[in-house]
């Protein structure tokens, strides 16, 4: 077991929850494709879209069943893993092929049925949309992805302090569902966008880096400890100034520090190891302009 954290640790900078995590979240979202969205004869969007359609170009001409979308994509997304591995990080770039082998493979075994599981097609379109959303949101929040344009996204949105992954993967789809709907129709068109919309809104409550948030860490101990771990550990700077309680007028000391959600888990767990006596103010989802970086992916 050391040997399998050491090597997750060396060459991916994962621990097993993260990997866990990873394979949950690409799982999740094949399963959500393959049950909620191919037996109902709809389109996921971007590069796993533009699969599905090359797929079932290629299953019509030579007249089979057999399921390759996952090999396609595969294919097709060895260019990014090129992006990924010069505009982001070599890590991001190892962590997606891991992903994308997954996805590869869970597209492949789960089964895809000729009747859908739930008849009523715009409940299928937002089951899919959620559970495919909270997929790549757990994969996102892992600082990985499954390719594709997850990799887009993060290359764009890494530079706009505006722009979120689920905006550019809603804006690179519209080109996938105008051929969507010059091939198969107004009405699949318009429920693949919807499956499109759910998800894309699920991508970014879920993906923990992409959501700001501002702390306040009161103390009445030196802060040096706490604000050292930010900075070291975190990399972001902090801010701390000294005050005074007035109901029993002793020292306090109070640091702010504006972090991801992702961050702010790390920070929770090791407070009480910093600082025992130490509590936190926290305010979610804040908007952060001017020079405020990104970390969507280590």
């Amino acid at each position: 077991m050391q040997i399998i954290n050491t090597f997750l640790l060396k060459h991916f900078k994962w621990n097993k929850k993260e990997l866990l995590t990873a394979i949950i979240g690409t799982f999740l979202f094949s399963f959500s494709i393959n049950a909620f969205i191919v037996s109902n004869k709809l389109y996921n969007g971007g590069i796993l879209g533009f699969s599905q359609l090359l797929s079932y170009t290629i299953a019509n001409l030579l007249n089979t069943k057999m399921n390759i979308v996952g090999l396609i994509n595969l294919s097709i997304n060895i260019p990014l893993f090129i992006l990924a591995y010069k505009s982001i990080s070599k890590t991001f770039f190892r962590r997606t092929i891991v992903c994308v082998i997954f996805q590869t493979i869970f597209l492949t075994i789960i089964p895809t049925t000729s009747k859908p599981l739930v008849d009523e097609l715009i409940t299928s379109v937002l089951i899919g949309g959620v559970l495919a959303g909270i997929g790549s949101g757990l994969v996102l929040s892992a600082s990985s992805s499954m390719g594709g344009t997850d990799i887009i996204g993060i290359a764009i949105s890494s530079k706009s302090k505006k722009i979120t992954i689920g905006m550019v993967s809603t804006i690179i789809n519209i080109c996938i569902f105008v051929i969507c709907g010059l091939m198969f129709g107004t009405k699949t068109m318009i429920y693949s966008v919807l499956f499109i919309v759910f998800s894309s809104i699920m991508v970014d409550r879920f993906h923990l880096q992409n959501i700001s948030s501002t702390i306040m860490i009161f103390t009445k101990k030196d802060p040096e400890k706490i604000n050292q771990f930010i900075i070291n550990e975190l990399e972001r700077d902090v801010t701390t100034w000294e005050s005074e309680g007035q109901g029993t007028h002793s020292k306090t000391y109070i640091s702010f520090v504006v972090l991801s959600k992702y961050e702010v888990t790390i920070l929770e767990s090791h407070i009480p190891y910093l600082d025992k006596d130490a509590f936190i103010v926290k305010d979610d989802g804040v908007a952060v302009y001017g020079n405020f970086e990104k970390k969507l992916a280590k």
